[in-house]
């Protein structure tokens, strides 16, 4: 039997596709910079690939792993390594912070069936100081789109208004066992150093942009008066005194343009 035959096998039903690829762990592990005193989550560790690289990087690693055989693998694995913690949860349900403490770094090989509300999670206070995240390379494209473009969307503001994106690189499928349908890409997610929304706002704004993104080709008057039940007159006049032409659609504006629809209409 070889040494793959007897790690945990992929589970379908979780998603797993575990990256094996140690230039793409590498760019992971140098995109989020951890430093010797750092603390780490690691979301979805799988068989430890990655692990084993942050492990050497940082005074505290936190791997979160829903999977039981792989937890058990993990703790195996990381016996003798008493900086090493392995939590078996859901990484949706967690709390990162409560674990972690306030200033913590993220890393993690993302499932794509939960990429973006795992995505959403790492937007909420208090968030990591950085967060590297190996997405599919469609999600990486809305995230650092701009206004009027294809990929350009509700997920794209909501991460925007909070944090700045950088796309570190690619990574193919065939980097992967097994191998997935698309490739995928590495983010790295910085929180702004002035965020342009308050903590009590964040969720409300979320749900206004989303509800905004709902009529993408509806005009911005038409918009906000279905939202917020305003005249014509009284719709046309917010808009322009925002600066905004009152015929712009809601793909064409910023995130900072967001922000100040949505300050000016509460």
């Amino acid at each position: 039997m070889t040494g793959d035959e007897r790690l945990p096998r992929p589970r379908k039903r979780f998603g797993q596709h575990f990256l094996s690829d140690p230039h793409a762990l590498g760019r992971i592990v140098d995109a989020l910079s951890p430093e010797a005193t750092d603390t780490v989550v690691e979301i979805g560790p799988g068989r430890g690939a990655l692990t084993d690289l942050l492990s050497t990087r940082c005074s505290r690693l936190v791997a979160i792993e829903i999977d039981r055989d792989l937890v058990r693998h993990l703790r195996a694995r990381y016996e003798g390594q008493a900086h090493v913690e392995v939590v078996e949860g859901d990484a949706l349900e967690v709390d990162w912070g409560s674990i972690a403490g306030p200033r913590y770094l993220l890393a993690g090989n993302l499932p794509y069936y939960i990429t973006t509300p795992l995505i959403f999670r790492v937007l909420e206070a208090p968030r990591p100081r950085r967060a590297v995240l190996l997405v599919q390379k469609e999600v990486a494209d809305r995230l650092s789109s701009e206004p009027g473009t294809g990929d350009y969307g509700a997920l794209t503001v909501n991460v925007q208004a909070t944090t700045s994106v950088r796309t570190v690189g690619r990574v193919s499928a065939g980097s992967f066992h097994p191998k997935p349908k698309v490739d995928s890409a590495i983010v790295l997610l910085t929180p702004r150093p002035e965020p342009l929304l308050g903590t009590s706002e964040e969720e409300p704004f979320r749900r206004f942009v989303q509800a905004v993104f709902g009529m993408r080709r509806k005009q911005l008057v038409r918009v906000i008066r279905e939202i917020r039940q305003l005249d014509a007159t009284q719709a046309v006049t917010l808009v322009t005194s925002l600066g905004l032409e009152a015929s712009i659609r809601p793909e064409m504006l910023s995130a900072e343009d967001f922000v100040r629809l949505f300050r000016a209409l509460k």
